[in-house]
């Protein structure tokens, strides 16, 4: 067996902390044990002491016959950090518009190619963001619908607290516009930056920033609860149900969070408020809908009814998906979910079995069109935080024409271990979902945090992922759903064929579980700042076929795999840090 070694220590170490992962990724991983705000990814530590009562959420479950969940995901870009959104301008282009967390918004042209530059650069304007995790950076892009006309579009992102915000509090979002240089149109004019609202934030998590324009030329922006866990604690006001502390899901006078806001940007200075928004608020008429939590990503459906979908990260112990209408409260922080919360015993489906179904007002808390156990459950769950979608009205997959695809980031933070979901409208109640099969991968199954969707101008979709937990590396990626029949036999879409990346982070290997065909070369990158290694077998029983030497932070060492079989390996300087790699003819 042909073996190479590279070994590499870059200029710059990382400063990781040693073990564990600390602060807040834009992707909303709710909740993490590094976020001392938030509840810890835990099993929770109440005994309920009667049986919890009868679930009103549905599994996954069986589509039609002549329906299959099952796709093939064909890598149209790689090589960026934490990707969270696509959006693509209708002006005949076929160009893709990605968000990188880290401050990056990168063009990929109709030819399927990352351009080197990028079209906006707004990392020196950014709050530092941990690259371990955090829920800060630049979290969301909206294209104007006249940008063929006028070049321009709008971002979200979160910078250092202004000088006029509260003492003490995390930082500052910010809602800006740009316009494209008129010099080229793949580089957006830095010197247009209007800045058009700024949002303090108490914590640091709950973000959102998934803006969007609607089908009535509106721009809706959506903000988190203001973070923390419990909507409770500085910067979360007081609200009318006395039974939980706080919160500002409930509260529409003391601040805007926990809302989704509904803005004209084409009149007024900076924005007008538009006639036929909801009187929800006197002090802050912007607001169009309440009652959220984090509704991290949203969506409106191209097509239909134009219908805004929005996934909404739950805390401990449910995840949810509504169809956001005008005037509607979707009951954060009384309700998670369809089911009672309890801001005192979080961790407890039964703390509370009896509470409001309408505010004072005689708006009802509307129920989600989906939910699914978070994977803190007593009872188990799917995963640790919803990531919201979009519906599907492309045409290589006619079968999911209509049907809404959104996704959980990671069943746990250690490992990528993000699933896709694909839902159909019922006739009444709740939509029936099922995981997606993704074609030519280990087990079926993605293997990668999931960060986001997005849609072209023909309605294809595209899922964004990551191997890191946190917004650092480069295994960012844009993948597009195809026919899985397209797959061919034996062929592993998992980055370019004949060569791997697998992250050292936290103490583990990134992805812990591969399929690779003969002839790639794997390499092994440590985004650690501390010292790893690989060696084969198992510990113990060391095969002797890699010894790699010390892998210092920034470091990496390649090996190709030419032989079928498979191979497990470990790092000999932290137990419980092993993985496996399967190689095929």
């Amino acid at each position: 067996m042909k073996k190479i070694m590279i070994f590499m220590v870059a200029s710059i170490i990382l400063l990781l902390s040693a073990c564990q992962p600390i602060n807040e990724t834009a992707v909303p991983t709710e909740p993490v044990e590094n976020i001392p705000t938030e509840e810890p990814i835990v099993p929770p530590t109440e005994t309920p002491e009667t049986e919890p009562p009868e679930e009103t959420t549905q599994e996954p479950a069986q589509q039609p016959a002549d329906f299959e969940a099952a796709v093939r995901l064909e890598e149209v870009a790689a090589g960026m950090t934490a990707p969270v959104d696509l959006d693509a301008p209708d002006d005949g282009t076929d160009r893709l518009f990605v968000t990188d967390q880290i401050g990056l918004i990168r063009v990929i042209d109709s030819d399927s190619n990352l351009l080197e530059t990028p079209l906006l650069d707004l990392r020196e304007q950014l709050v530092n963001i941990n690259s371990n995790y955090d829920e800060r950076g630049l979290l969301g892009m909206a294209i104007h619908p006249d940008f063929a006309e006028n070049g321009r579009f709008f971002v979200y992102y979160s910078s250092a607290l202004r000088a006029e915000g509260p003492q003490g509090w995390d930082h500052t979002s910010i809602l800006s516009e740009f316009t494209i240089s008129n010099e080229n149109p793949n580089i957006a004019d830095l010197t247009s930056e209007s800045v058009i609202m700024e949002i303090d934030q108490p914590q640091g998590n709950h973000n959102s920033g998934a803006i969007a324009f609607g089908p009535d030329g509106y721009l809706y922006i959506p903000l988190g609860d203001g973070g923390g866990a419990n909507d409770t604690g500085t910067g979360h006001a007081a609200d009318w149900y006395e039974a939980n502390v706080g919160g500002n899901g409930q509260d529409n006078e003391g601040n805007m969070h926990g809302s989704i806001l509904r803005i004209d940007i084409d009149n007024g200075d900076p924005y007008a408020i538009p006639d036929d928004n909801p009187e929800i608020s006197k002090t802050h008429p912007e607001i169009w809908a309440f009652g959220f939590r984090n509704p991290y990503r949203m969506a409106f459906d191209p097509g239909g009814e134009n219908e805004l979908f929005v996934g909404d990260a739950g805390q401990n112990l449910w995840e949810e998906v509504s169809i956001v209408e005008a005037g509607g409260n979707y009951g954060w922080n009384v309700r998670e979910g369809a089911h009672c919360f309890s801001s005192d015993q979080p961790r407890s489906p039964v703390a509370i079995t009896d509470c409001p179904t309408e505010d004072p007002l005689g708006n009802p808390l509307i129920d989600p069109i989906i939910e699914f156990r978070n994977s803190n459950h007593p009872d188990g769950g799917l995963g640790t935080s919803v990531v919201g979608g979009v519906v599907y009205r492309g045409g290589s997959l006619p079968t999911w024409h209509g049907r809404y695809i959104f996704g959980q980031w990671s069943t746990g933070f250690a490992t990528p271990d993000g699933d896709i979901f694909v839902a159909t409208r019922p006739e009444e109640g709740m939509w029936d979902f099922e995981i997606v099969q993704i074609a030519g991968r280990d087990k079926n199954e993605l293997g990668e945090y999931v960060l986001g969707f997005g849609q072209d101008t023909h309605g294809e979709v595209y899922v964004l992922t990551s191997q890191s937990a946190g917004p650092s590396g480069s295994t960012g990626s844009v993948y597009r759903f195809v026919p899985p029949e397209e797959l061919t036999s034996g062929e592993e879409d998992q980055g370019p064929a004949e060569e791997i990346t697998i992250i050292m982070q936290n103490n583990t290997y990134q992805r812990s579980e591969i399929t690779i065909p003969a002839g790639t070369t794997v390499t092994w990158e440590n985004e650690d700042s501390y010292v790893h290694n690989v060696i084969s077998g198992t510990r113990g029983d060391p095969t002797g076929m890699i010894e790699s030497p010390d892998i210092q932070g920034g470091g990496i060492f390649s090996y190709i795999f030419e032989e079928p079989g498979t191979y497990e390996y470990y790092c000999a300087y932290h137990p419980g840090m092993s993985a496996t790699i399967t190689v095929t003819e």
